[in-house]
């Protein structure tokens, strides 16, 4: 078995499943493990080792030993597979992006609950990712003179690495963050001209009124942002990415992620789009970088 993530191997099949054709070959203190597990694996997601051995009347090494026996490092591992098997069999159920540390969390725990939420994250907003509109976008995106993009606050720099990624394939590329460079940039595009407009939220109103001026310009306006909102309503082409994240208070996590994968899979769609010659310039981009870069050899012992 190859390791994926810290000690998770490549476990075929749904987990909880795998568990039960497993229970023959687990021992007893094992097999009170799987129980709790099976009960209620939204408990064991936000939990620790400790809970679990609590909740299963077993001791930590048992957990351990448990988790190894169906074919995992360590409980983390065990914790993020379990976290992705019941995103995917209920889009409902558990909202690991919605579970918030506690005083009792230790650095240990935290990484599990970032790691297990930026998981399910992704996997609801794959299941949900319209790919058509991904499809739609990117075609826009090669067919344009010049690529607007545009965000404020962590959609601003996901903006900036959209801009990153996108400039390589399309030199017109560029992203701004000021809400006047935006307004002014909106009013000199045309219709050869696109925007990416990125907002969790999609109502941040200097956001949404750059976009109403380019839509007078007749560029063609892409959105990544929660579905229904107003941006999207305001889109040509909205590319919905709805994650239930609490916003007003906290700064976006796991929203911030989303967007920033949507926007890779919208770059790769670009470059499958553009002809031969872009595969060129690309390598000569490469080239140059290879100057910035400090050969082993150059460095002193």
């Amino acid at each position: 078995m190859t390791d994926l993530m810290d000690g998770a191997p490549r476990v075929a099949g749904p987990l909880l499943a795998r568990m039960d054709s497993l229970r023959g070959q687990l021992r007893a203190s094992e097999c009170k493990v799987a129980d709790v597990v099976a009960r209620d694996p939204g408990a064991v997601i936000a939990g620790r080792m400790a809970d679990l051995a609590r909740m299963s009347g077993v001791s930590e090494p048992s957990v351990l030993r448990f988790c190894r026996a169906i074919g995992f490092e360590s409980f983390n591992a065990f914790k993020i597979r379990l976290a992705q098997d019941v995103a995917v069999r209920d889009g409902g159920g558990v909202s690991l992006s919605q579970i918030e540390l506690s005083r009792d969390d230790t650095a240990g725990s935290a990484v599990s609950k970032v790691f297990a939420a930026a998981i399910d994250c992704l996997v609801r907003v794959h299941d949900a990712l319209d790919t058509v509109a991904v499809e739609r976008a990117s075609l826009a995106i090669a067919r344009s003179r010049r690529v607007e993009i545009w965000g404020y606050g962590a959609s601003g720099v996901v903006a900036e690495d959209a801009a990153h990624k996108l400039f390589r394939l399309v030199p017109g590329a560029v992203a701004r963050r000021d809400p006047h460079m935006q307004i002014m940039a909106a009013s000199a595009l045309g219709a050869e001209d696109a925007v990416i407009a990125i907002s969790h939220t999609g109502r941040t109103r200097e956001l949404v009124e750059a976009v109403e001026r380019a839509r007078r310009t007749d560029a063609t306006i892409i959105a990544i942002t929660s579905a229904d909102s107003v941006l999207a309503r305001l889109a040509h082409i909205p590319v919905a990415v709805d994650v239930r994240e609490d916003t007003e208070v906290y700064t976006p996590m796991v929203s911030r992620l989303a967007h920033l994968t949507v926007i890779d899979a919208i770059a790769v769609g670009v470059a499958l789009l553009l002809p031969p010659t872009t595969a060129g310039r690309l390598g000569q981009m490469k080239d140059a970088l290879k100057t910035k870069r400090v050969l082993e050899t150059e460095t002193d012992d």
